[in-house]
């Protein structure tokens, strides 16, 4: 075989290569349109098995793993707390479990208990009337590490230029595609406490002496030192996979 054939050879092997990796990118959503809109959510009132972390956000995929080979054909969940950029990484808490049964479904009991003795916690979560949402395709693993770059940035210039407020986070993985979603608070200041999982609630609390004034303003939870952003921003890490948030303020109680 001569040389020359031997080089053309070579050439077109390398075409090849880099052919299948734009093609791979390209598939993975390099070039998908982000469309943000406000109206109603992907999902309605849901309940979830989940586990509450606390760490650098780059290291949720053990916790994504655990989730999915318990329940393999259930649709994933994330909720970010706390904004990596103001928060120190090994204090960011989170959450991250799947979606037992949405609207009036009943979970199924004996996969319910299967999470419950792997240490998971069952909570609902309330129906959401507005929200933030955008999707993103997640068709390969180079979808992920593309998501923080292509949604959290046109996130964060839909909810600062229309002075939104919007918390917590959540992002629900349904296999070949995620859902980015952010309720949407009054701009009196209510936030959706419904997302607060009790052990954060239980940690605060802890924190946080009880006076009456407290008792006054809010008889029900206590949740200050939650935060609460209005705005977001790119992750810090292109393997975070965490939604983060900017703009915190420590609130006393639900306003």
């Amino acid at each position: 075989m001569s040389d020359s054939i031997i080089l053309a050879l070579i050439v077109f092997l390398i075409l090849c290569l880099i052919v299948t990796v734009v093609a791979a990118v390209v598939y993975s959503g390099l070039f998908t349109e982000v469309n943000i809109k406000t109206g109603s959510p992907y999902i309605k009132n849901v309940t979830i098995a989940y586990k509450l972390h606390k760490g650098p956000y780059k290291d949720c995929g053990a916790a994504f793993t655990e989730t999915v080979s318990i329940g393999p054909k259930l649709n994933t969940i994330r909720v970010s707390y706390d904004d990596s950029t103001e928060v120190p990484d090994d204090q960011c808490r989170y959450i991250i479990g799947s979606i037992l049964s949405e609207g009036d479904e009943k979970p199924d009991e004996e996969l319910q208990k299967l999470y419950e003795k792997f240490g998971f916690n069952v909570l609902s979560f309330p129906e959401v009337p507005l929200a933030v949402t955008t999707t993103f395709p997640s068709t390969t693993p180079l979808s992920h590490w593309l998501a923080p770059y292509r949604v959290y940035p046109e996130l964060r210039n839909y909810i600062m230029e229309r002075q939104l407020h919007a918390w917590p986070f959540i992002e629900i993985n349904t296999g070949d595609l995620t859902h980015y979603m952010a309720p949407l608070s009054s701009q009196s200041g209510f936030h959706h406490t419904g997302f607060v999982v009790p052990e954060l609630v239980t940690q605060t609390a802890a924190k946080t002496p009880v006076t009456e004034e407290s008792l006054d303003q809010d008889r029900g939870t206590d949740i200050s030192g939650i935060l609460y952003p209005t705005v977001l921003i790119p992750p810090n890490s292109p393997w975070n996979c965490s939604v983060t948030v900017q703009s915190p303020t420590v609130m006393s109680a639900a306003s």
